[in-house]
């Protein structure tokens, strides 16, 4: 996946690629696919295990770079017709990064976080995105707020999930641009989101009060994918 995203020039590059002795020969078909002049090193396993601290490396590691090039050069670079997953307060890595893997199954132009979402390049969020992290453009900071406002002010049509949505989610109309804004489990988005944009739900047993944030997500993103025709 680094190799992709580095090839795909979306503000990730690879920096310096370490590998276990008996990986390399496995790996060459990737390892053309990055620029002549990133360095690779080979070594033993129990150089790669003191480096990682623990023997869960599979003999690969690699050192990247990310460039941030801003939240109004992301949005304006969206495509005239566009899905956009927001998170606000994402606290779980394991949630973060089923959120980006079901971006990415959907077709979502991009997945914003706000300031108080974890970090999805942690370790455990990209191991759960499967490398989704990676292929789909993101940025992370700012407040939740703002950051729908900007999506407003580019014509986007915003809505919430919340099991207590006044629409259901099958009853979304489709737009050219729209954004799923989902929060963390238990707490959910504040009323003062929820109140301010429009509001869906997905409708299910009355014998739990919600769906995790993962699989709703989820189930919100293929409805409004499909709305738009995308799957």
């Amino acid at each position: 996946m680094l190799a992709e995203a580095h090839a795909a020039g979306r503000g990730f590059f690879a920096e310096k690629i370490l590998l276990l002795r008996n990986r390399v020969e496995g790996v060459l078909p990737i390892l053309e696919r990055f620029p002549a002049d990133v360095p690779v090193y080979v070594a033993g396993a129990d150089v790669l295990d003191g480096v990682v601290g623990f023997h869960l490396h599979r003999g690969v590691l690699a050192l990247g770079r990310r460039q941030d090039r801003g939240e109004a050069a992301l949005l304006d670079a969206l495509p005239e017709r566009a899905l956009v997953l927001v998170g606000c307060g994402i606290s779980n890595h394991d949630n973060a990064g089923s959120m980006f893997r079901n971006a990415a199954a959907f077709r979502a132009d991009a997945v914003l976080l706000d300031e108080t979402s974890c970090d999805p390049l942690y370790r455990k969020a990209l191991r759960v995105s499967v490398g989704s992290v990676l292929s789909v453009p993101h940025r992370r900071g700012g407040k939740a707020l703002d950051v729908l406002v900007a999506l407003a002010e580019r014509g986007f049509a915003i809505w919430t999930l919340s099991p207590h949505g006044r629409t259901d989610i099958r009853a979304i109309p489709a737009s050219m641009r729209m954004a799923l804004v989902v929060g963390t489990e238990g707490e959910g988005l504040p009323d003062a989101l929820l109140a301010r944009f429009q509001s869906a739900r997905i409708p299910q047993s009355e014998e739990l009060d919600s769906l995790n944030a993962a699989t709703a997500t989820g189930i919100a993103l293929f409805s409004m994918a499909s709305a738009m025709g995308r799957v």
